[in-house]
């Protein structure tokens, strides 16, 4: 039940997914006969990204000119499903993007993913921390880590200003702002709820660290020596439910892309959302910035910085060298510099080496790291089986259809199913 339970949950995921039948390693990559030339494709749910991709593919192929590699990535919501379809099918690409945590894990149990672990740069070059999401439990690695997110609050620095107003240093502070803005005929929060992924993911999976504690607290609830039903949970639904009356009118009916819309067009002052975002706002007629998620008073403010993309290759390609090759490049200090560079505005590089980013909101949103314990989304490496009954959870407790304890009492109801 858990595994169906999973795979049901990850298709629900909205950040993520793969490309309609595009073959791969063991159908469409490709070498010329008699000129060495071989052609990879590799698979991606960042649909959004073909020209970053594109450039970084273009460097590597100065470096290897008879290596062509083809990025198609496929629709978000789709990834999951027809990444496996494929590769259950072996059209499966050459190379392809890694969930962290249990989905890769599973693709690597069933023997298409290769192990990464010999990988020259993939022992070497990245924490254990930052390992830890592409590996089994003996330690193998199942794909060389990409790139990280992060979540933050978003704010109109021009409203600021205009109206006097300052960074909230505690939970208490920010719902005081909240209420100030509002009382000034503003639209305090752009965050809805229509596309359900990502009220849990940036909104509520972005401030639970603040009433839960870090990665170290997070453990004690997975393995039950701490219940999601206890003071600081139902504080964190509780936070939500404040939270709830300074979200848009209609907020039921709001979708992520009108979320954004509404922080770029001015008609909301703040926006509670994932450092990918911040390309969006490259344009703003106004000048923005960025702040932590705010812990309530006498606790300590934590950042949700979540290992988000890594890249495997299929076990079953027929150019299991060529994929080697490139992985290693993105495992080296010089590749993850090149690749720093074509990533999009708010995804951050994982490997251990000084990487300047240019773009200052890229480097505004790290600098929040500073002095901060980090920790990935509460049900990532663990209870990824809560993912839909949280969300589910989140959005009636914001709507005022279940109370911050009722819908603890339900998640710890979920979880001691999964421990």
């Amino acid at each position: 039940m858990k595994k169906a339970n999973t795979v049901a949950i990850v298709l629900l995921l909205g950040l993520g997914m793969l490309s309609p039948l595009y073959g791969t390693g063991s159908g469409e990559s490709s070498s010329t006969a008699g000129t060495g030339a071989v052609t990879l494709v590799m698979g991606s749910w960042r649909a959004d990204d073909v020209v970053q991709m594109n450039n970084l593919l273009a460097e590597y192929k100065k470096l290897k000119p008879n290596v062509t590699i083809q990025f198609r990535p496929t629709n978000p919501p789709d990834y999951n499903a027809t990444l496996r379809l494929q590769l259950d099918s072996g059209t499966g690409p050459d190379l392809m993007y890694a969930r962290s945590y249990a989905p890769g894990r599973e693709l690597f149990s069933a023997g298409y993913f290769a192990d990464c672990s010999g990988i020259p740069g993939v022992a070497q070059n990245f924490s254990a921390a930052n390992l830890a999401p592409w590996q089994m439990p003996d330690g193998k690695a199942f794909a060389v880590p990409f790139a990280a997110v992060s979540h933050a609050v978003y704010y109109n620095k021009t409203i600021f200003q205009k109206e006097g107003l300052s960074i909230p240093q505690t939970w208490e502070d920010f719902l005081a702002l909240c209420a100030t803005l509002a009382d000034k005929g503003y639209t305090p929060l752009a965050n809805g709820v229509a596309e359900e992924w990502d009220i849990l993911e940036v909104f509520y999976l972005g401030m639970l660290p603040n009433f839960i504690g870090g990665a170290k607290e997070r453990a004690a609830y997975e393995s039950g020596a701490k219940k999601l039903n206890d003071a600081n949970f139902v504080a964190s639904f509780q936070a939500a439910a404040d939270a709830a009356k300074y979200l848009p009118k209609g907020f039921e009916s709001v979708t992520y892309n009108d979320s954004q819309a509404l922080f770029n067009t001015q008609q909301a002052v703040m926006f509670m959302d994932g450092s990918w975002t911040a390309g969006v706002y490259a344009d703003a007629p106004f000048e923005w910035g960025l702040f932590a998620m705010p812990a309530p008073r006498g606790r300590a403010t934590l950042i949700t910085f979540h290992p988000d993309m890594a890249i495997t290759y299929n076990k079953a390609t027929k150019h299991p060298q060529e994929c080697g090759e490139f992985l290693a490049w993105l495992a080296s200090p010089e590749g993850a510099a090149i690749a720093s560079k074509a990533l999009p505005v708010g995804f951050f590089p994982m490997i251990n080496a000084p990487i300047k980013l240019n773009d200052p909101h890229a480097n505004e949103f790290l600098a929040l790291n500073n002095g901060k314990d980090t920790d990935a989304r509460f049900v990532w490496p663990k209870f990824l089986d809560l993912y839909a009954p949280m969300n589910e959870a989140v959005i009636k407790v914001l709507k005022g259809e279940l109370t911050p304890q009722q819908a603890a009492n339900n998640m710890e109801t979920q979880a001691a199913a999964l421990r």
